[in-house]
């Protein structure tokens, strides 16, 4: 059974720039991840509207994901399956670390 993990980053960018910043920082986001805890771990991206989808897998096991991306804020959304959930605080770590620095104001 999937665990799910949830974050969200507030951002004063507006839906359409934070939308942006992620989309074209998000192999720099997926190689951070990859540099951790899940070294094997490749994400399929696809977008629908402001929802950004992750398939992928790591260590023989399928992780889910949902990146809403809001007005006021980005919200995160993992399923990962038992073997993965020990790990689940260092992963939304990661990925809400570098998802707030695409983020950051510039």
């Amino acid at each position: 059974m999937p665990r799910p993990v949830s974050a969200t980053i507030p951002h004063q960018l507006g839906a359409e720039e934070a939308r942006r910043r992620i989309s074209e920082g998000f192999g720099n986001v997926q190689r951070q991840i990859a540099a951790g805890p899940l070294s094997a771990v490749a994400f399929q991206p696809r977008w629908e509207g402001n929802r950004l989808h992750l398939e992928g897998g790591a260590l023989g096991q399928r992780i889910t994901g949902r990146v809403d991306v809001l007005s006021d804020c980005v919200r995160i959304e993992l399923d990962l399956p038992e073997i993965l959930a020990a790990l689940a605080e260092r992963i939304t770590g990661k990925l809400t670390g570098e998802t707030r620095k695409l983020l950051e104001k510039k």
